[in-house]
């Protein structure tokens, strides 16, 4: 069977290079005599990976020396409490709860201190990015909090919040690597890595290095300290290790693209052929503030939920799968990670085109 276009949100596709590289060493990585999925993390063989990997993921964000890159478990949700637990010194955190996880990550905080609901876009079925240059910041706030790019509802932050001078947490699990961004405008950048990077199982965290103290909450779990990963270079206990080798493939993957500006202009390409597609259907059309909307999330709807699913159905028999749009939005979602070649989206909007002429 040939491969189909996966527009899933997470996990999501993969570089066919990088799968093809790791099927060719999944026996025998490099003359070991085994895989990358029996090795020790303490072997010389992981180190060189561990250590390439982070080489090549600060090289392609241009990763200032005073943060951290940690390569931890638990997934993004895990950030919801090890953010709070490390940082809320004042027990004051601000959030800007644009989606799901956004609005997650604020309910998490609330068991650590007082979390500040200070701008929502749920009005709207979080459609929209609010405008966030004039906030209510929190005089004693120990952080501003945003999900950068809501997978689900597919908006993105075109423009930072301005926080007053006060720290900005972003998790940026769906669009981590997408395009460049200024790391240093930022405490602490997180994305889980199943969507934009590797394989399940990892989130990414890059923190700047006066926030990693011991300093935390009472009773914070030894594993849920950033000092306890940063003093052990990620190696307090056995890692992810198989994702961090994926995701070192894909960091190289990425360079050899061309790195994070040839990505945006790749993205913004394929981003382009769907809008406007989308903008000028008689059938579909997009979900989502036309200036906030995402490069790596699309949701669409018809406006007739069976339409809907004669078409995810459809589009499935034709090889475009997972089209299906989140539950709390319905309708169709397609996901056009790094990994997606503009040829996927060519086609998926010919698809589009064809299935419209027949219903029409």
């Amino acid at each position: 069977m040939s491969r189909v276009y996966n527009f899933s949100a997470g996990p999501a596709v993969l570089p066919e290079e990088v799968l093809q590289e790791a099927a060719q060493e999944m026996m025998d990585y490099r003359g070991t005599g085994m895989s990358v999925m029996e090795m020790s993390h303490r072997s010389k063989a992981f180190d060189q990976i561990i250590q390439e990997a982070e080489a090549d993921l600060r090289d392609l964000l241009h990763i200032p020396g005073n943060y951290r890159v940690l390569f931890l478990q638990g997934g993004a949700s895990l950030q919801f409490a090890m953010i709070p637990m490390n940082l809320m010194k004042n027990r004051v955190a601000d959030y800007i709860v644009t989606g799901q996880w956004a609005k997650k990550a604020y309910q998490e905080a609330q068991k650590y201190g007082t979390a500040h609901k200070i701008a929502s876009s749920e009005d709207e079925t979080f459609s929209y990015i609010p405008d966030c240059s004039d906030l209510p910041i929190s005089p004693d706030a120990d952080y501003v909090y945003i999900c950068e790019n809501n997978t689900i509802y597919g908006t993105k932050y075109k423009k930072l919040p301005n926080t007053k001078g006060k720290l900005l947490v972003s998790d940026v699990s769906s669009c981590f690597l997408s395009e460049p961004m200024d790391v240093e405008k930022y405490g602490i950048i997180y994305g889980g890595v199943q969507k934009n990077i590797g394989p399940a199982g990892m989130v990414i965290s890059i923190v700047r290095e006066d926030l990693i103290t011991e300093d935390v909450l009472p009773g914070t779990p030894t594993m849920m300290k950033f000092k306890t990963h940063a003093d052990a270079n990620s190696l307090y206990n056995t890692p992810n290790c198989y994702c961090i080798y994926i995701c070192g493939k894909v960091f190289q993957w990425l360079k050899s693209m061309g790195g994070l500006e040839a990505m945006k202009e790749r993205n913004e390409k394929k981003a382009a052929i769907l809008y406007q597609f989308l903008d000028e259907s008689r059938l579909f059309r997009g979900t989502v503030r036309k200036e906030d909307r995402s490069l790596m999330n699309v949701p669409f709807v018809t406006g007739d939920k069976e339409m809907d699913a004669r078409f995810v159905a459809a589009a499935e028999e034709a090889g475009f799968v997972n089209l299906k749009g989140h539950r709390s939005v319905g309708g169709m979602r397609a996901s056009i990670y790094n990994a997606m070649p503009v040829e996927g989206v060519e086609k998926l909007v010919a698809f589009m085109k064809a299935f419209e002429k027949e219903q029409m």
